[in-house]
């Protein structure tokens, strides 16, 4: 069995892998500062309740972009599941050559996303994530991670939103009947999610032009992510969507590694 937790700025997911397979996954709140004694307990006590109280565990993979939690997790990790986890980041072998000016800087869950979506679709690829951030990366039919673009994820927009303008309510992120909206919640609905929708097949279209120059074939476009299949269902530019592909990476980059 391998755990694999994905630390993100809003969201903590863990899934338990059984060999190749996911078996469960969860997601925590990445927002509340927690012990590892805490978090230990009560990935424990979710492990249980899914059947998995007694499976030995192999290994612990994590990729966070919060650095005062990395350490957090990898204690629990040692102290919980006596295991010494792998903690992602550009400098481990990921089967993958990255062409980012500095590599170090690259998010490990974005290194993971290329890992895991290059190895299930080859290249070219754009591969997008609606977190936090909506993120986009684009990896070559080489295998070679070219960089990719940071935008402002969907529920940072529309929190920011409510937050700058005094008259703006909090809204619910639902599409509002007609793209038109008759009363302010259904205009800012509109906006935040028909906006998001054409904000990301613009870009897909700006990296496409660009990939053409180097690439002879059209890139598969996967998404990944909160609002990945909201946002899949409201267009055709999207061809994949793979709720699980931070946690696949992460097995994979761990199996490779230990491999090695």
């Amino acid at each position: 069995m391998f755990i694999a937790i994905d630390i993100g700025n809003t969201h903590t997911v863990v899934g338990v892998y059984e060999k190749e397979q996911l078996r469960v996954d969860w997601r925590l709140t990445s927002t509340i500062q927690r012990t590892a004694d805490e978090i230990g307990n009560q990935l424990r006590g979710l492990m249980a309740g899914a059947g998995f109280d007694s499976a030995p565990i192999d290994g612990v993979g994590i990729a966070s972009v919060v650095p005062s939690q990395t350490d957090i997790y990898a204690g629990m990790a040692r102290k919980y599941f006596n295991v010494s986890p792998l903690v992602i980041d550009a400098e481990l072998d990921l089967g993958l050559t990255i062409r980012y000016e500095n590599p170090k800087s690259v998010g490990a869950d974005r290194l993971c996303n290329a890992v895991a979506g290059y190895r299930k679709y080859g290249g070219p690829l754009i591969i997008i994530d609606f977190g936090t951030a909506t993120t986009y990366d684009v990896i070559a039919a080489n295998g070679d991670y070219l960089g990719g673009v940071i935008a402002p994820g969907i529920e940072t927009s529309a929190a920011d939103l409510h937050r700058r303008a005094a008259k703006l309510p909090k809204v619910e992120l639902r599409l509002p009947p007609t793209v038109i909206g008759t009363d302010t919640a259904s205009s800012m609905q509109s906006g935040i999610l028909w906006g998001a929708v054409d904000a990301m097949e613009g870009m897909v279209r700006r990296v496409e032009s660009e990939l053409a120059r180097r690439e002879t074939k059209k890139p598969v476009v996967l998404a990944t992510g909160g609002f990945s299949t909201f946002v899949s269902e409201q267009s055709d530019v999207i061809g994949h969507v793979e709720p699980s592909l931070v946690l696949d990476g992460i097995r994979l980059i761990f199996e490779r590694n230990r491999r090695g």
